[in-house]
């Protein structure tokens, strides 16, 4: 990637220490859940789902959506920064430790709150419940923004979750604006229904007057514009935002850009273990693809293995041995699993 900025992708989300965990659909009945969605909770609802699950096959690392799309990226050489609140706390302590250090600058700062957790309750249909603690993130704010290293950035990274608080809603538009102002380019993920659903007005603004790139899955899509079927979601989408982007699960992904045809990009065909973190891959492939000189329908092949992988595995993200080996794959083309 000669030539490319001192930062190709300056990336804001919430680093939360990720709890993965094997659930039966009578775990999220008891404890109230809807299945599928991510749910804020409080320290005391965190206890009370960890009880219901204390015996459960667990894994524990690094996670938090954009962190993941990062993390991922500067394993593919890509050249990121991260910018996120951890608390003082021994979770922080790890979440610092186990960031890899190659191609990534690290702009976690550290707050007095509690560092953010996800606990992922996957069901044996390998959906995924998110129960978030957000901790320590929601105090990220605008004086956490690192002004320098986003004018450094070609690209700003940064996804719906980032709406949960005031705080971080402002440090995020806060470095939009500098992105902005300095040429780069705003590549935006809506992350969850339930972001969207807070937030719809607010989010189709956003794309339509700073995003050049929108990811969505096809839920997220259909309730942002109140469409019925994901083609017709990507087709309102693209008329807001140059690159479209909404993902459809099983049935592939869909790419448009204003006044093209839409390209339909086929799944690589897999057994699914876990679906948790598949969105963060694919915006990971697709990034990359773009970064590297692809075409969209390039790109789009390349996120849906690099999804395809991560669903293949459980956790939201690669153990750091399996991650060096798919990126290693993705490198060496291994991505062109159909033409």
């Amino acid at each position: 990637m000669s030539g490319s900025p001192d930062v190709e992708v300056y990336g804001i989300g919430n680093p939360l220490i990720d709890i993965v965990v094997e659930a039966e659909d009578g775990d999220l009945a008891a404890l109230g859940l809807e299945k599928g969605i991510m749910h804020l909770v409080d320290l005391d609802e965190r206890g009370r789902i960890l009880d219901q699950v204390k015996d459960r096959r667990t894994a524990y690392g690094c996670g938090g959506s954009a962190p993941n799309t990062l993390i991922f990226l500067s394993a593919l050489g890509v050249k990121t920064v991260l910018a996120g609140k951890i608390g003082k706390d021994e979770f922080g302590k790890k979440y610092a430790e186990n960031l890899p250090v190659e191609n990534m600058e690290s702009r976690l700062v550290v707050g007095t709150g509690v560092t953010g957790s996800s606990i992922i309750l996957v069901t044996p249909d390998s959906e995924r419940t998110m129960n978030t603690y957000l901790g320590a993130n929601r105090e990220f704010s605008v004086d956490d923004v690192d002004l320098d290293a986003v004018r450094r950035a070609g690209y700003l990274y940064f996804t719906g979750y980032m709406w949960d608080t005031d705080l971080q809603k402002n440090a995020v538009l806060k470095a939009l604006k500098e992105c902005k102002k300095n040429g780069g380019t705003v590549a935006f993920d809506l992350a969850d229904p339930f972001a969207v659903n807070r937030n719809r007005d607010e989010f189709i603004t956003l794309i339509s007057e700073n995003a050049d790139i929108a990811f969505a899955n096809r839920e997220e899509a259909t309730l942002l514009f109140g469409t019925d079927t994901a083609e017709e979601a990507v087709s309102a989408l693209s008329r807001v935002c140059a690159l479209a982007v909404v993902k459809d699960g099983a049935a592939g992904s869909l790419i448009k850009r204003p006044g093209c045809e839409v390209e339909r990009i086929p799944v690589r065909k897999i057994k699914a273990v876990d679906t948790t973190g598949a969105g963060d891959m694919y915006a990971a492939g697709f990034l990359y693809g773009v970064l590297s000189g692809m075409s969209d329908r390039e790109s789009g092949i390349c996120a849906s293995y690099l999804a395809s992988r991560v669903v293949e595995t459980w956790g939201a993200q690669f153990t750091p041995e399996i991650r060096a080996g798919v990126a290693d794959e993705v490198m060496r083309g291994e991505w062109q699993y159909t033409a």
